[in-house]
């Protein structure tokens, strides 16, 4: 209820999928308009797609097992994706309006821990995770998000909270982060497409 299509949006959609037959899980970039009437491309890597504008591959679908009700579940599709050898990927040229910008119903702070949480949840490498926030400093609202996203994730740790009950899921997860640590490479597959 809170995304804006164009008319072709899901035309364009399916043309990526027929070009991309790897192409597992894919789906449009987000954007929403600022005060002062602008239109802001809400960042996001390249290998995640946001989870309003997800569209599945059945072949991927069924392979993931569906859609998990877990914290993080729009990463966790993917990790398992690509563990089987899909490609994941957003559409820079395609764009859906996102009419309330991400973290708009809970205000920043709430979003930032729920984030952290959810990093937790999937087993974010310990340096990984230190880095994202780091790299979180300079974003407005400055320093907000980035302690509110460390504060979820060691809230974790703290509190013990269930994490993934799939190890290789972690140990792939943390594979691909701590080698794009290292500029590596990019998020891959598991063949390393």
């Amino acid at each position: 209820a809170d995304l804006g299509l164009e008319p072709d949006y899901f035309e364009k959609c399916f043309a990526e999928f027929r070009r991309e037959p790897r192409l597992g899980i894919g789906g449009g970039t987000l954007y929403h308009y600022t005060e002062a009437g602008d239109a802001a491309t809400e960042g996001c890597p390249e290998s995640h797609v946001r989870g309003a504008t997800k569209i599945y591959r059945r072949a991927c679908w069924e392979g993931v097992g569906g859609l998990a009700e877990v914290p993080g579940w729009d990463t966790l599709d993917e990790i398992k994706g690509r563990m089987a050898g899909w490609r994941t990927r957003t559409f820079a040229t395609i764009r859906a309006l996102h009419k309330r910008p991400t973290g708009g119903a809970d205000g920043s702070w709430r979003d930032a821990v729920k984030n952290g949480r959810c990093d937790y949840f999937l087993g974010y490498h310990p340096l990984f995770m230190v880095a994202k926030c780091l790299r979180r400093l300079a974003a407005k609202p400055y320093f907000i998000n980035s302690l509110g996203h460390l504060c979820g994730y060691l809230g974790g740790y703290l509190k013990r909270r269930p994490q993934v009950p799939d190890p290789a899921v972690v140990a792939f997860l943390r594979k691909q982060q701590l080698r794009r640590l290292l500029f590596l490479e990019r998020f891959s597959n598991a063949n390393g497409v």
